[in-house]
């Protein structure tokens, strides 16, 4: 999900006023994590449950105010990365061979396999994505923090999406400046100009990274950023689970009905 940060600001949509923004962010992580589950551990062939998920998610995301075209390009983007995988599930044995050239086959049961596999695929993307653009990422950290995740990751996390922007900022100076000398004339200058970029950046990240760590601890860094926010548990967040588990068991009712 850190792919397509672009201006670095994943938390669009975090300030706005609806009845999810006013959640906890551990309710939020909660009701993701349960929707994400649920819908991944659902059988294959099961449309009429994973319609009334779909249904439900696009109801909280439409009442949310979300920014629908930055949500989207996001999941399409994250898309195109799994779509080689999506499409290895096709070619499966079974059922009715529906074309074939050689060795290759499609199958009825294959086609089942991918249209399972997209529909969940989609719908836990489209569940994160929403979740990391309408939760702040401070307040996000914090609520892994509070969910027990382990503090070295969190932090991770953290100083990713800190300096990923500098580091970007870094490279984009440094093929400025190869190009400039006219470095990247030829296909074999680019690559090899290229590879010695990474190489330095490499280095010159390890480098600020020491610093930049000496001087955070200097000034109490904690693992954490700051919240200026206080998140307490109320009524809201229990019945919020509580829907969430209700919707879930409907989408599997509804199977059976």
């Amino acid at each position: 999900m850190l792919l397509h940060i672009g201006a670095f600001q994943l938390d669009v949509n975090s300030q706005g006023v609806s009845s999810w923004h006013r959640l906890a962010p551990r309710t939020r992580v909660l009701c993701a994590i349960l929707f994400v589950f649920a819908t991944a551990l659902t059988p294959n062939a099961r449309w009429e449950t994973w319609l009334v998920y779909g249904g439900g998610l696009m109801s909280l995301i439409v009442s949310s105010r979300a920014t629908l075209s930055i949500l989207l390009k996001r999941v399409a983007i994250e898309s195109s990365f799994i779509g080689v995988v999506l499409l290895g599930t096709l070619f499966r044995e079974g059922g009715t061979v529906l074309w074939q050239w050689g060795w290759l086959q499609i199958t009825s049961e294959g086609l089942v396999i991918l249209g399972s596999v997209t529909v969940r695929a989609l719908l836990c993307l489209l569940m994160l994505n929403f979740l990391v653009l309408t939760t702040s990422i401070s307040a996000l950290l914090h609520a892994l923090a509070t969910l027990k995740m382990p503090p070295l990751l969190i932090a991770i996390l953290a100083s990713m999406y800190r300096y990923i922007g500098v580091l970007i900022e870094e490279f984009a100076t440094m093929r400025r400046a190869a190009a400039s000398r006219n470095l990247l004339n030829s296909p074999r200058g680019q690559r090899l100009v290229l590879g010695n970029m990474m190489g330095s950046l490499f280095i010159r990240t390890y480098e600020r990274g020491e610093r930049v760590h000496y001087a955070m601890l200097s000034r109490g860094y904690t693992g954490l950023p700051c919240v200026t926010e206080d998140f307490q548990r109320r009524s809201q967040d229990i019945w919020a689970i509580v829907s969430l588990i209700l919707l879930l068991l409907l989408g599997q009712v509804v199977y059976f009905l």
